[in-house]
């Protein structure tokens, strides 16, 4: 790829809206400039053939563009209403297809989201063991980074650091998730399905970048802010209607299945 067409793949990147970790979508009006489009009625003929092509490929365009309205404010505080589409990565990937080939721009559009779409493929063809070895691979790295910023911050009571956490977003001292779940002895996080994980990862992480970037001082302060994050991180589950982390049943041990995995795949003598 030239270097001159690097800022249009970091510019698709940048337009890119991921209101969490399964959606994604980018806004027509963001991509049509992108593209090298000036005018819209152009750029809105190449979405009528994107969506054309939808339907050729007995696919509903409807679940991948969306139309909408923006108020824009126009000259003496008049505003005026300019249409928009919602665009999925298909339906990107389709306007670039459908665009002016003579346009450097659509060319690398074409390869940046048939390379989305390849990764998206990939990552869906992952087992169920395999995202929750993932994320539980990166909670562990969270926690000792986590553990690093606990000790600048003067913990030294490392359990009652780390139990004031389980309590701000499972609502429960640690002893008394387990006991709820049934899971005896194994640890917790080696019990946990992939949305049990992602939100421990969630509390981990921003209680390790609330210590460091405000500079926590003194144990009791640091155990008091890992509690608070804990808890703004249920709040959160609560308001997007999830289930709480103390509901979600437990998996079966993260450490027995890796290690059965493992069998799996030794060659055959």
């Amino acid at each position: 790829m030239s270097t001159e067409l690097k800022p249009v793949i970091k510019a698709l990147d940048d337009v890119r809206h991921s209101p969490d970790s399964e959606t994604e979508y980018w806004m027509a009006r963001d991509v049509q400039g992108i593209l090298g489009y000036t005018d819209w009625r152009n750029f809105e003929g190449v979405i009528d053939r994107a969506r054309a092509a939808c339907v050729g490929n007995d696919v509903d365009p409807s679940d991948h563009f969306v139309e909408t309205t923006n108020m824009i404010r126009a000259g003496k505080g008049a505003t005026r209403t300019l249409k928009d589409y919602f665009l999925s990565r298909y339906a990107c990937y389709l306007i670039a297809m459908n665009g002016e080939s003579s346009k450097p721009e659509i060319a690398t559009a074409q390869s940046y989201f048939a390379v989305k779409t390849r990764q998206m493929e990939l990552q869906e063809q992952k087992t169920d063991l395999e995202r929750r070895l993932e994320m539980r691979t990166k909670v562990k790295d969270a926690n000792k980074d986590l553990g690093s910023s606990a000790k600048r911050a003067g913990v030294i009571r490392y359990a009652v650091f780390h139990d004031a956490g389980y309590r701000g977003l499972y609502n429960l001292p640690l002893r008394r998730i387990k006991q709820r779940k049934g899971i005896g002895k194994d640890d917790l996080l080696d019990r946990a399905g992939h949305a049990e994980l992602a939100a421990n990862y969630f509390r981990i992480t921003q209680a390790e970048q609330k210590l460091s970037r405000d500079r926590v001082q003194g144990e009791s302060v640091a155990i008091e802010t890992h509690n608070q994050v804990g808890a703004q991180v249920r709040e959160t589950i609560r308001r997007l209607g999830g289930t709480m982390p103390e509901d979600l049943p437990p998996e079966a041990s993260i450490i027995k299945l890796e290690k059965q995995n493992e069998k799996k795949q030794l060659p055959k003598k």
